[in-house]
């Protein structure tokens, strides 16, 4: 038996590779990839995968928002593949319903181990995540925030994300079909927490972070 994967990327030559590689495999088939959510839902829908490996960079939204709309939707068994920054994302794909997280620079064997323990109803992360979800079994307590941008709520840091990639309130408000006014009060949330006082300096600080070592 062969299971089947579905891929999620926003960059064709991504989905390509991850398609040869997995291809490779003599238990593990791409049967289909997309660039973005409604292509991605439309697809796993039609497709039934018995998992996804998905991308947090995607076509004007994020990969949360889609391991989000596959909980609800078509539950099945996803890894994160993705550049982000472990510490900052992976807890949040975890919560949301993803069984796996894992860096894109990690080696090919170490991806396929990966996506192979999620397929088979395991969690796939790193030692320094899985100690962290231990401790926070073990004594119930949230650590505390490395960075200010971890006090973002999910909706909050796929708005500041959007916000370093160039889209104005109205072209973000549209893409997550939302209201304008909901944006600006993300946008007002955001700079509170980030401790910024102009919609300027949020501009600034999210396109540092979007070019930043984070991505």
């Amino acid at each position: 038996m062969r299971y089947k994967v579905f891929v999620v990327d926003d960059h064709p030559i991504v989905r390509q590779g991850l398609a040869q590689m997995i291809n490779q495999e003599p238990d593990l088939m791409v049967c289909g990839d997309a660039a973005n959510i409604p292509d991605a839902m439309s697809a796993i829908r039609g497709l039934s995968p018995d998992a996804a490996v998905v991308d947090l960079s995607l076509e004007g939204s994020s990969g949360i928002r889609l391991i989000e709309e596959i909980m609800i939707w078509c539950p099945l068994p996803i890894l994160v593949l993705s550049m982000h920054e472990e510490g900052l994302y992976a807890e949040r794909c975890l919560k949301s319903g993803a069984r796996g997280y894992i860096m894109k620079k990690e080696p090919p064997m170490q991806v396929i181990a990966a996506l192979r323990k999620v397929v088979n109803g395991q969690l796939a992360v790193s030692a320094e995540i899985g100690e962290r979800l231990m401790g926070r079994a073990v004594t119930g307590k949230v650590p505390s925030a490395a960075s200010l941008e971890e006090s973002l709520s999910n909706r909050e840091l796929e708005v500041f994300q959007l916000i370093g990639k160039g889209m104005k309130t109205r072209e973000i408000a549209g893409s997550l079909n939302l209201s304008v006014k909901t944006i600006e009060s993300h946008i007002d949330h955001i700079k509170r927490k980030l401790k910024i006082k102009d919609s300027r300096q949020v501009i600034m600080h999210a396109a540092d972070f979007v070019r930043g070592p984070r991505i």
